[in-house]
């Protein structure tokens, strides 16, 4: 009877905010509003690093892939969430969210390595600064990109296999935005402990190794900043870590609420407003804070605007 059951799940049915319909345009119109400023920022982050010399250094080199891949990462999910809230439903077909997962769990693990990637880089800037040019050189920047593009590759592709290896006969309608695993573990049935098993250990290669690089980077950074006699010579070495400090009390402050806790307790729309928040929210913010608060990138947006005046 167990294994009929599996065979009947070809597709599953996202059915988040059908609870409240009379919500459903008015989320659609303001996801899809974020949805574009998040498209226009990143791409115009990424643009803008491209045509201005004075930004092709180490830090905004990395910066260029994250927000490259924060297009990837919304774009993942953001259209299907914009579908389930105009349709109040979606159907997606098995093979369909198996891609999503991978998708952002791709996307999603490539933006953890490139955050701990840019703590790196201003580890290697503060405490380190004649090496600099030395280590962050053009091959080790491709190196470390590579790296976690394939670091990211390998636990989605792991970790989606896992993941579909199991037995879904709880029902197909999942209560959610998208395909994620917290709510596909509610519909599977029988025995999925080393399944379980395999997809945390992966899991701990990422959110919680990139925390502890960070966070080592960020104690040196400290120790190297309090050094440092005057106060405004701290503060200027401060302020060139501010916006990725911000970037990243954000993007894993959510992670850590959405995927190491306890999930006994917590409701369904409490954690559908967390995954929209770092699925939909946090890409659009990150070119925000990075243009606000980086002198170089106001700078070289002016230049830009100056030349489009010209035309």
């Amino acid at each position: 009877m167990a294994e009929k059951n599996v065979t009947l799940v070809s597709e599953f049915l996202l059915i988040a905010f059908s609870d409240c319909p009379e919500w459903g345009l008015p989320l659609f119109l303001l996801f899809l509003s974020i949805y574009v400023i998040s498209l226009l920022g990143n791409a115009g982050m990424v643009l803008l690093i491209r045509v201005d010399g004075r930004l092709h250094t180490p830090m905004y080199f990395f910066l260029g892939h994250l927000s490259f891949v924060d297009i990837c990462y919304s774009s993942t999910i953001v259209p299907q969430m914009l579908a389930v809230l105009l349709q109040r439903g979606a159907a997606l077909s098995y093979t369909c969210c198996a891609a999503q997962f991978f998708l952002f769990t791709f996307f999603g693990s490539i933006d953890c390595y490139l955050l701990a990637l840019m703590a790196y880089d201003r580890y290697v800037a503060v405490c380190r600064p004649l090496l600099y040019v030395t280590i962050m050189t053009e091959k080790a920047r491709w190196g470390f990109v590579a790296g976690a593009y394939g670091a990211g590759f390998s636990s989605a592709f792991v970790r989606t296999i896992t993941a579909f290896s199991l037995s879904f006969c709880g029902g197909n309608e999942i209560d959610f935005i998208f395909c994620d695993l917290p709510p596909l573990l509610k519909l599977t049935c029988g025995d999925s402990y080393t399944q379980e098993v395999v997809i945390v250990v992966f899991a701990i290669f990422v959110i919680p190794a990139c925390m502890v690089a960070i966070l080592v980077s960020y104690l040196f950074i400290v120790v190297a900043i309090m050094r440092i006699p005057s106060a405004g010579g701290r503060a200027k070495t401060f302020s060139t870590c501010a916006s990725h400090l911000t970037t990243v009390s954000l993007f894993f402050g959510t992670l850590i609420f959405m995927y190491l806790r306890d999930n006994s307790g917590h409701s369904s729309q409490e954690d559908r407003a967390v995954s929209v928040f770092y699925t939909t929210v946090i890409p659009m913010l990150n070119p925000l804070i990075y243009s606000m608060r980086n002198k170089e990138v106001k700078e070289a947006l002016r230049k830009v605007l100056k030349r489009a005046e010209l035309y």
